[in-house]
């Protein structure tokens, strides 16, 4: 990964409307956006019609019209992991709806997390229920996206967010529990 700064800067010139940072960055960029692509895509079914380099593409063009200044590198790679769930997530509810013309399903946190690759409903749902959890709950959502679908690790996480891991911790378990009787419970 290049330097540090070097994205941020390129990051805040391409905001501005500069062209060239904007082809610069996406050759310093790519290479990690891929990565963590491919680690949502691990966790589809096996027969995503989604693949890994679209749903790349996708998210840098979503990224770069992104509206607002870039503060940093940490916070161009969290708001590409919310993209990349969005992405996901509007891909399932389109297979869902599809396939099962509206039917609600009810899941524990737990079962959605280990079988959100076999039925995209369920992906659906647990965006739901995060939605309403971030509106409560901000920095604990963040944990959830960053980590269930960014693929971040814990320390990965305390630095992009400014927390400590042990705050992570408590955040990631919280969630879980928090999400889990959501999912429970329904809307």
């Amino acid at each position: 990964m290049a330097d540090v700064g070097v994205i941020t800067r390129l990051l805040r010139a391409s905001s501005q409307g500069d062209r060239s940072a904007e082809a610069e960055l996406i050759s310093l960029v790519y290479g990690e956006l891929r990565r963590r692509a491919a680690a949502y895509m691990r966790r589809e079914r096996p027969d995503h019609t989604l693949q890994t380099t679209a749903l790349t593409h996708e998210a840098y063009l979503r990224l770069i019209g992104h509206d607002g200044d870039w503060q940093n590198r940490s916070q161009f790679f969290g708001v590409a992991a919310q993209q990349m769930r969005r992405i996901l997530v509007d891909h399932a509810r389109k297979h869902s709806a599809a396939k099962r013309a509206g039917d609600e399903i009810r899941v524990s946190f737990r079962d959605a997390l280990a079988t959100a690759t076999e039925q995209p409903g369920e992906l659906a749902a647990i965006d739901e229920s995060l939605e309403r959890f971030a509106g409560e709950y901000p920095r604990q959502a963040r944990v959830v996206e960053m980590r269930f679908f960014g693929g971040y690790g814990e320390e990965e996480i305390a630095g992009t967010l400014g927390v400590t891991v042990l705050t992570v911790k408590r955040d990631w378990k919280f969630a879980k529990a928090w999400l889990s009787r959501d999912l429970r419970q329904g809307p």
